[in-house]
C-alpha cells in the first residue's frame, strides 16, 4: 500500500523551538541545582558564615539566610528544571507524527490501495485524518478516543476528558466521520458530473458501547485490513480515475 503523508504542520502542534526552549530552561536550572550542592558540600560555603565569638546581628541575618538558601534552592532548583525537562520530553513526543489505523497495518493492505494522512480539501474546513483510495472507491477512516476517556456519548455530541484533565465536548465521531465523507465524495466529484466516486466512513476503536449507523461502521483497530477488502469494487473506477483521485489528492497535500 502506498501512503501519502501530510508534511503540513498540524494545528497545535508544539513547535521545535518551544522544544528547545524548555529542554535549556530545565537544564539551566538542574545544573544550578547541582552547583549549589557543590558549593555548600564541596566549597564549604556554609563555613563562610559561621561566626567567630560572638555574633552580629548582622551575621545572624547573614547566616540565616545562608542556610535557608542553602537548604531550599536545590530542591527548588532541581524540581523546576527536572518539570521543563519532563514539558520537553512530552513536547517532543507530541510532535512525532501519529500512525493513523490504516498506515499501522500497511502491509495486510493491498498494492492496489493508496491511504492519504491529514488530508485538508479545498473547501477549507477541517482536515480528514485518513482517507484510503482503492478499487471499491475511497473511505474515510477516523479513530474513536480511547473508552476509558470519554463521560459522556450524545448522538449529536461526547464529553472526552483529555490528558491534562479537563473534559471537553467534541463531535459525535460517527457523524463527524460520515460529513468527512460527504465532503470528500463532493470534492473528489469535482466537474465530472457523469461519475460519482464511492466513499464510506469508518471509525476505529475498542468501545464496546459505539455501535455501528447506516452511514458509518464500527470496526476494531485489527480488523481495518479486512474491512477494506470486504467493500464491494466500484467497476466504473478505472485506472484513469484512480490516477486523477490521486493527482488531487497529492495537489491538496
Amino acid at each position: 500500500m502506498q501512503v501519502i503523508a501530510s508534511q503540513r504542520l498540524v494545528t497545535g502542534r508544539p513547535s521545535r523551538l518551544s522544544i528547545l526552549v524548555s529542554f535549556a530552561v530545565g537544564t539551566v536550572f538542574v545544573a544550578g541545582a547541582a552547583w549549589v550542592v557543590y558549593a555548600v558540600f564541596g566549597l564549604g560555603f556554609l563555613e563562610r558564615f559561621v561566626p567567630n565569638g560572638r555574633a552580629t546581628t548582622f551575621q545572624l541575618v547573614a547566616g540565616g539566610l545562608a542556610w535557608t538558601f542553602a537548604l531550599t534552592a536545590p530542591p527548588a532548583f532541581g524540581l523546576v528544571g527536572l518539570s521543563r525537562l519532563v514539558v520537553a520530553i512530552e513536547r517532543a513526543r507530541a510532535r512525532r507524527p501519529r500512525i493513523t489505523p490504516a498506515v499501522r497495518l500497511a502491509r495486510a493492505i493491498g498494492d492496489d490501495h493508496v491511504v492519504a494522512t491529514n488530508l485538508r480539501i479545498p473547501d477549507g474546513s477541517r482536515v480528514v485524518p485518513e482517507l484510503v483510495v482503492g478499487p471499491f472507491g475511497a473511505a474515510v477512516v477516523e479513530e474513536l478516543p480511547p473508552a476509558a476517556a470519554v463521560m459522556s456519548r450524545g448522538v449529536r455530541s461526547w464529553e472526552v476528558r483529555s490528558g491534562d484533565g479537563r473534559v471537553r465536548t467534541i463531535e459525535n465521531p460517527l457523524e463527524r466521520a460520515t460529513h468527512d465523507a460527504d465532503r470528500v465524495r463532493a470534492w473528489l466529484a469535482g466537474e465530472e458530473t457523469d461519475h460519482i466516486v464511492k466513499v464510506y466512513s469508518a471509525v476505529v476503536g475498542s468501545d464496546p458501547r459505539v455501535e455501528r449507523t447506516a452511514s458509518c461502521a464500527v470496526i476494531a483497530p485489527d480488523q481495518v485490513a479486512d474491512w477494506l477488502t470486504s467493500l464491494a469494487p466500484q467497476p466504473s473506477l478505472d485506472a484513469g480515475r484512480r490516477d486523477r483521485i490521486v493527482r488531487m489528492i497529492r495537489a491538496a497535500l
